[in-house]
């Protein structure tokens, strides 16, 4: 067989999977662009120019752990002379929010805009304490 008949038939062999990798390629490009910060996936471009998917880390895509409610709550109502009615709020904002505004005064409560906005339907005033 000739030289030439050898990379022409080289050629046809390499052909389709280049096609295929260029095909998927062109198909990640516009769902990488398109990709949120929810995506699992990231897609990064290597030195070659070549893209790569990888996946997050765990860490990344589970939720924060669940606050201890009533340890937390004990310490925020602990200066609260209706100790008992704002431990049982505060538990329940807890609960809702999974967040708890550090120390004891109304000072802090923007640091937890969940717990900041949450209001008793029946009066419309602030539920947590």
């Amino acid at each position: 067989m000739a030289p030439t008949q050898q990379r022409l038939l080289t050629r046809r062999r390499l052909l389709p999977p280049l096609l295929l990798l260029l095909l998927l390629a062109a198909h990640l490009q516009p769902a990488a662009a398109s990709s949120s910060a929810s995506d699992p996936l990231v897609t990064t471009t290597t030195a070659h120019g070549s893209m790569r998917a990888s996946s997050r880390s765990l860490l990344q895509q589970q939720p924060p752990p669940r606050l201890d409610c009533p340890k937390v709550c004990l310490g925020r109502c602990a200066n609260n002379w209706k100790n008992e009615m704002c431990n049982d709020k505060c538990n329940v904002c807890c609960q809702r929010c999974n967040c708890v505004p550090p120390g004891t005064g109304q000072d802090t409560r923007h640091i937890c805009p969940c717990y900041d906005q949450m209001t008793n339907p029946h009066n419309g005033k602030l539920k947590c304490p």
